[in-house]
């Protein structure tokens, strides 16, 4: 199969690129479409549990499934890109060997087989959706997260104990300590470095706090990349600490564990809901030490669950993007 050819059109706004994973990621890239018409999402590529673990295990591919719902959530809002959108994330039922399979993750490992290539099948999926952006995994072989976690050995809870998986990172009942990838020498996907060197802006946030937002910078020439560009970089905040990985966390402490991963960030703006935070001027400090400032604005959903709403999000963005002149 040849080569998807990748079009240059006339777009409005600034080039944004969106780095994470999962729901937050999904949420962000929403958002990020109703201000901007040039978007890139930069995907993690560690998942290692239920469809996504299984097409890797099988395929020794990257796992898909994050790179699935950041392509539903740049489908377009006519009828296309709603049904699409929908077919992606459906999901098999039963008892045979496809159940639990989303059709998104085998259409996508098809595309990887047939192309040869996980950039060009990324493509091709996301001209058959209609996606309204381009989907890139922060590399191109599958990656292990590993985290120092104290508190598990009730002996002594100062002991460092290793978690491998990201799935047992999110759900460990200890304290992330440290983080770092593995194989440790994993080159980051070209396409992606790119990207973030042409950023007009690069958003971090929300999602799973260690293994979605800082995970993705732990990647050999993603943080570095991150860290040089001149891109202006926005953290949105999760609404909520995350049972496990984040239990306990205010918010000022997420940026803290950011500051601490990747060391030389610099961030320009953090956005937080008002009714989220209860010591404004800590997290107004602990913005301030990596160059920013706080932009308090209503993002949370109004069921009350820690989501955010896309469309308060995506004025929030929007509201930051004018600040900026971007």
């Amino acid at each position: 199969m040849t080569n998807l050819a990748r079009s240059q059109p006339q777009t409005s706004g600034p080039k944004v690129v969106a780095i994470g994973g999962g729901h937050g990621l999904a949420a962000t890239l929403r958002a990020l479409r109703r201000v901007t018409d040039d978007v890139t999402a930069v995907v993690g590529v560690s998942d290692n549990g239920g469809s996504s673990g299984r097409l890797r295990d099988e395929f020794n591919v990257v796992p898909p499934g994050d790179l699935r719902m950041a392509l539903a959530a740049l489908c377009g809002d006519d009828s296309w890109g709603r049904t699409w959108s929908r077919v992606v994330q459906h999901r098999f039922s039963g008892d045979g060997e496809l159940s639990g399979h989303s059709i998104g993750n085998l259409l996508i490992t098809a595309l990887w087989e047939e192309t040869g290539d996980i950039v060009t099948g990324l493509d091709w999926v996301g001209a058959l959706l209609g996606a309204h952006g381009r989907v890139l995994p922060v590399a191109t072989v599958p990656l292990h997260v590993v985290a120092d976690v104290q508190g598990l050995d009730s002996a002594d809870p100062a002991r460092v104990m290793r978690v491998e998986g990201q799935v047992e990172i999110a759900t460990t009942e200890g304290n992330v300590v440290g983080l770092r990838i593995e194989p440790a020498d994993a080159v980051a996907c070209s396409a992606a470095v790119d990207a973030i060197g042409d950023a007009d802006v690069i958003v971090l946030g929300p999602g799973s706090w260690f293994t979605s937002v800082i995970a993705p910078l732990m990647v050999t020439g993603i943080g570095d990349a991150v860290v040089r560009s001149s891109a202006k970089l926005v953290v949105v905040l999760n609404l909520a600490p995350q049972p496990g990985e984040t239990a306990g966390f205010s918010p000022q402490r997420h940026l803290e564990v950011l500051a601490a991963q990747l060391p030389g960030i610099r961030v320009d703006t953090v956005i937080a809901d008002p009714t989220r935070v209860a010591d404004v001027m800590s997290l107004e400090a602990s913005a301030a030490r990596l160059g920013a400032r706080v932009v308090l604005a209503p993002v949370a959903a109004r069921d009350q669950t820690p989501n955010h709403d896309v469309d308060l999000l995506a004025s929030a963005l929007g509201g930051v993007f004018v600040r900026e002149g971007r």
